[in-house]
């Protein structure tokens, strides 16, 4: 029988028969909630607890083929220090779960810091100081993997990477013009932006792994320390420049004009977190790479973010997505905007 959660208990349980992985019956489903749009659910088997994780109850058409993706990063992490859910075993096979593939990870015993804090994390700023620098380190230690050397030598194309990044997320931009109910992008300054980045692209990079998507409410913290638990969501993750990781987390960060960081989470709220500069000074740190580029991947990351996350208003305005949802997410574009043209200003 199928779930209202997208998983079907009983094939679910045939399935991990097949791997050898527990035996009896599955008990203590409940979902994890969390920013994904992806399902994730708990459960346990033969005294041993799991997550699964699978694409939405309604796919999309690219989801599998991403699930796929981060299945097989996940798997070359764990001969690696990079803290991450450890995968179990993934199911490539649609027909199991309904169309669906899967895989099944370790609990990750932490927690979220978009969400409300645990009492040391919330009355200690020493301790939320420290967790801003615990992640940079994550990130330059995820940037140093020798991604041929644990079997990514094909997961990504490398070659090109920021040359394809302007015209590549201006034809997605473009391209939802197609969805009717939306009147197309009411963003100042597109163009602008666009112009810019071209004009000011580094000429080269060293290619690694990327996150893709790497922000706080993506990070799972430890419940005793103030050390990184987990990077979650691995899959917009690729091979291209590790640099852009930072600017992602730059681009969502709190700063001294706006305490908040882009998702509300509550370790920005509460605050002492490093400031950008003490960021980018702690990845020089721990990193080989070269961060006077810095302000660059910054505005791209505001720049690509920004584009995505418009994409769900545009579907929202077709009637595919939440309007309500969609509306949040186009004001959060807005602000990703006005990030960039002031990293722009100040450069």
């Amino acid at each position: 029988m199928t779930s209202d959660l997208g998983v079907d208990i009983a094939a679910l349980s045939t399935w991990m028969d097949d791997k050898g992985l527990g035996s009896g019956r599955i008990g203590d489903v409940e979902p994890i909630s969390g920013g994904t749009q992806n399902v994730l659910v708990r459960f346990s088997r033969g005294g041993r607890r799991f997550v699964l994780r699978r694409g939405p109850l309604h796919l999309r058409p690219t989801t599998n083929d991403a699930l796929r993706k981060e299945m097989r990063l996940l798997d070359a992490l764990g001969s690696t220090d990079v803290p991450h859910p450890r995968l179990i075993a993934g199911c490539r096979d649609e027909s199991v779960l309904g169309g669906a593939v899967f895989y099944l990870m370790e609990p990750v015993d932490g927690f979220n810091a978009a969400s409300p804090l645990p009492q040391r994390h919330a009355h200690d700023h020493l301790v939320r100081y420290r967790m801003g620098f615990a992640m940079v380190e994550t990130l330059a230690a995820l940037g140093a993997v020798d991604y041929e050397a644990v079997g990514l030598a094909d997961f990504g194309h490398p070659d090109g990477f920021l040359d394809r990044q302007v015209p590549r997320w201006l034809s997605e931009l473009e391209s939802y013009a197609r969805l009717e109910g939306y009147s197309g992008p009411n963003i100042v300054g597109v163009s602008h932006v666009a112009d810019w980045l071209d004009r000011h692209r580094p000429q080269e990079f060293t290619p690694g792994i990327m996150h893709g998507d790497f922000h706080l409410a993506n990070v799972m913290f430890s419940r005793t320390t103030a050390e990184v638990a987990a990077v979650v969501d691995w899959e917009m993750g690729t091979i291209g420049d590790p640099l852009l990781d930072l600017g992602w987390m730059l681009a969502t960060w709190p700063d001294a004009a706006d305490p908040t960081d882009l998702f509300g989470s509550e370790i920005a709220s509460a605050g002492g977190l490093p400031g950008p500069s003490d960021i980018i000074a702690r990845y020089a740190e721990y990193s080989e790479r070269d961060v006077s580029a810095v302000p660059w991947y910054v505005v791209l990351a505001c720049f690509k973010l920004g584009i995505l996350l418009e994409g769900t208003y545009a579907r929202a305005c077709a009637g595919k997505a939440p309007m309500a949802v969609g509306e949040r997410l186009h004001g959060l574009t807005l602000r990703l905007f006005d990030r960039a043209r002031a990293s722009i200003a100040g450069f």
